[in-house]
Parts: C-alpha cells; structure tokens; sequence
C-alpha cells in the first residue's frame, strides 16, 4: 500500500500547466515540519491533476495551509551529465484547502448583512448542562 497524508503550507505559488492533450496540472511544494522536531522541515513536492488542479491553482497561494492525501511516486533518471538522480513527487488523490487565498477570499459571503453583530440576542447559559 502506497499512501501519505500530510498538512503544510505552499512554499510558492502553484504552477498551473497542460500536457500535450489538453489534462491540466498543477504542482507545488508543501513544507511540512516534523512531529518531534519543529526545528525541522520538509519538503513534499506535489502533483494535482485535472479539475483539482485548476481549483489548486485558483485557491491556494504561497503560504496556504493544505492537507494533501496521495501516493508518493519515485522516478529514477539519468541526468545530461550521467549522473544517477532520484525525484520524490505525491500525486494527490484528494487536496483539502485549510486556509483561504487572503482573508478576504476567507470572509467573503460569509456576512449576513441581515444581522449585524450589534443586534444579537443574549443568551441565558444558566441551564447548559457544561
């Protein structure tokens, strides 16, 4: 079983391209800092495909926070020098947008314009049962 999950925030803003036949896809890093070492960071590239891709690329930008569920992909090549490398990538199954794009982006259609916060109602919390 290949999976991984994580929650970071975008060391840049996503990257939004298309293959030769029209699939759009969208990279970033998620920077990561480690459980018992906060010292310690790391750096998962990601790969979002198709529609998610466009809705990564529109929504997240450089500091968002995600949560990333996917398979880690591992690529060996050879370089233009003959050299060996090894790239890492998570292809994303699911993107889960844990903050806005700006605070404004945030707040957005959220107001109800129909109460505004001078006219709420005290509530009487002597019967809560906490």
């Amino acid at each position: 079983m290949n999976k991984i999950q994580i929650i970071g925030r975008l060391t840049a803003d996503p990257e939004l391209r298309s293959t030769g036949s029209g699939v759009q896809v969208c990279s970033f890093t998620v920077a990561v800092n480690r459980r018992f070492n906060r010292d310690e960071t790391d750096f998962f590239p990601v790969t979002v495909w198709r529609d998610a891709a466009v809705n990564c690329n529109k929504f997240l930008a450089k500091g968002s926070q995600v949560g990333v569920c996917g398979s880690l992909q591992i690529r060996r090549y050879d370089d233009k020098d003959g050299i060996k490398r090894t790239a890492v990538d998570l292809q994303a199954d699911e993107v889960e947008f844990l903050s806005a794009r700006n605070e404004a982006t945030a707040t957005q259609g959220k107001t109800n314009s129909n109460s505004p916060v001078d006219e709420l109602e005290p509530v009487d919390d002597g019967d809560m049962p906490f």
